[in-house]
C-alpha cells in the first residue's frame, strides 16, 4: 500500500513559513548579542595601558 502524506493548507503553510522566519530572527539576535558579550569580556581582560597611565604622570 501507498502511504498517503496529508498536504498542508495555506494556513499551515503561512504559519510554517513564519516560524521559520523567526527563528532566522532568533538567530541573528543571539549571534548578535554573543559577538557584543564577548567584545565586552576581551575590553574588560585587556591590560589598561591608555587613561591610567597618562593621569599618574600628570600628577607628579
Amino acid at each position: 500500500m501507498a502511504e498517503q502524506t496529508p498536504s498542508q493548507t495555506p494556513a499551515q503553510k503561512a504559519k510554517a513559513a513564519e516560524a521559520a522566519r523567526k527563528q532566522e530572527r532568533l538567530r541573528a539576535a543571539l549571534k548578535a548579542n554573543m559577538a557584543r558579550r564577548k567584545t565586552q569580556a576581551r575590553a574588560r581582560n585587556a591590560p589598561d595601558t591608555g587613561s591610567a597611565g597618562a593621569a599618574s604622570q600628570k600628577e607628579t
